[in-house]
């Protein structure tokens, strides 16, 4: 029978990563989801009442217990984001040491197995905050293995080129899994919340099985990538030449001489790397606190009940989903990176403080700003996290050494997690004095990311070049 050709294969191979990675991390953000929906449930918020017990009962009333609740939903949010963003940074480290996919595998196990213990809480009728706090801990932890291993995988197989396109369809993983998780927990919210942990933590176990069973790393010699110039197949140039290639010849092999994974301050001193950072921790800031607390907000200011508010919260990852196709594609049609992350920033800003006004008037008016607010606000935010981290850790002065993605992606979004952690935060304990001064830290939060990317689209802006990312080549 006649065999496949060599690019006809590649093409398959890559095909089936690009889905694979998009759904392994779609299941990532699925599991994360639920605690934005469960938090409006008065059942969540009893059982923290009583976790005070008997501290607060001690010094505090009962009403003023009531009016705390906001702080104590908070807690398990940045209980989460803290452990992740302290957590992301080593995660990068060891997975440039640790193949892909096993450690991915380990990540999603453990995953599975701590956003099921959170559901068992309801199901044991669990009344402590330490349990409930521990369980966001370690969850926010082992999720640490996922975006650096994906973004490794999926940039192995794909080269610049089209690299913002590529990643900006792909990137919507993650409004695909918020909306996901929405519609699970939605379903069970009003019924039984500890369902809608439990069903989303076997979901991620099961994938994080597939992953073990069918993910394949990369598929070019090390240090070798698609579209990079110096290309070299891992099949060997006489089997290239043929243009034929058995199925079974497609494996991953490392190199005797494969060159050392880059340090943390090594993978610092990249061109582009803190300023993207500091930039992603203010879009992140923003991001998260949506992810968070949008679902609460919209049942405050629309009146609506638990599961509605959830299902209309969605709408906010549909408009993020289009943002970063778009950020994507204007980004490599310009060939500038920072200056696309900073034009959606500048227009975020006004739209957020619209949102804020229009969201009181009315179903119409709300869902039209949910859908420019996501498109807007997770824009840069999937951009940085996915082309331009890609493209830092392909950088010229690593000359040729693919052993830093995995580092220069967890630093970054490492970063941006520090932001998602300090965001629901500062929005929880906001809130108590009403829902303009969050609006107010958010706003101020778009105008900081824009500010750190200035002197990137000010190299842009002047240079003579078209390229992807210049401003980091």
């Amino acid at each position: 029978s006649t065999r496949p050709s060599l690019g006809k294969l590649q093409m398959l191979y890559r095909a089936f990563t690009f889905i694979l990675t998009f759904l392994l991390y779609t299941s990532f953000h699925l599991s994360r989801k639920p605690i934005s929906i469960v938090k409006v449930t008065p059942s969540l918020t009893h059982r923290m009442y009583i976790s005070m017990h008997p501290v607060s009962m001690i010094f505090c009333s009962p009403s003023t217990d009531k009016n705390n609740y906001k702080q104590l939903l908070g807690a398990m949010d940045y209980s989460f984001l803290f452990a992740y963003a302290i957590g992301m940074y080593l995660s990068g480290i060891i997975g440039e040491r640790l193949p892909i996919r096993l450690y991915l595998t380990v990540g999603m196990l453990c995953s599975g197995l701590f956003t099921c213990l959170f559901g068992l809480g309801y199901i044991y009728n669990i009344h402590s905050l330490a349990f409930y706090v521990s369980v966001q801990v370690a969850n926010g932890l082992v999720q640490t293995t996922g975006w650096p291993s994906v973004v490794t995988c999926i940039s192995n197989w794909f080269g610049k080129g089209r690299r913002g396109l590529v990643m900006g369809v792909w990137n919507s993983h993650t409004s695909v899994g918020n909306i996901l998780g929405s519609l699970i927990a939605g379903s069970y919210v009003s019924s039984n919340w500890g369902m809608s942990f439990i069903v989303p933590g076997i979901i991620i176990a099961a994938m994080g099985v597939v992953c073990f069973l069918f993910l394949i790393e990369r598929t070019y010699c090390h240090g070798l990538l698609p579209g990079g110039g110096d290309e070299e197949p891992l099949l060997g140039r006489e089997t290239a030449a043929s243009g034929r290639v058995p199925l079974q010849q497609v494996v991953v092999v490392k190199s005797e001489s494969e060159p050392s994974a880059i340090s943390f301050m090594g993978a610092l001193r990249i061109p582009g790397v803190i300023e993207f950072s500091l930039s992603l921790l203010f879009a992140k800031l923003v991001s998260y606190t949506f992810l968070f607390w949008l679902p609460l907000y919209i049942t405050k200011a629309a009146h609506l009940d638990a599961k509605k508010a959830g299902d209309l919260s969605t709408l906010f990852d549909v408009g993020g989903i289009v943002g970063g196709i778009l950020a994507g594609v204007i980004s490599d049609k310009l060939g500038k990176r920072a200056t696309t992350c900073a034009v959606m920033l500048l227009l975020a800003a006004p739209t957020l403080y619209g949102f804020s006004m229009i969201s009181q008037f009315g179903l119409g008016p709300t869902v039209a700003m949910l859908l420019v607010c996501g498109g807007l606000v997770n824009g840069p935010y999937a951009l940085i996290t996915t082309a331009v981290s890609a493209d830092l850790g392909t950088h010229k002065s690593l000359k040729g050494n693919a052993r830093a993605l995995s580092t220069v992606t967890a630093i970054i979004d490492g970063t941006g997690s520090v932001g998602a952690a300090v965001g629901p935060l500062l929005a929880g304990v906001l809130s108590a004095g009403g829902w303009d001064q969050v609006f107010y830290m958010l706003m101020t939060a778009d105008f900081l990311a824009l500010l750190f990317l200035l002197r990137l689209v000010k190299k842009e802006l002047t240079s003579s070049k078209s390229r992807p990312i210049s401003t980091v080549e």
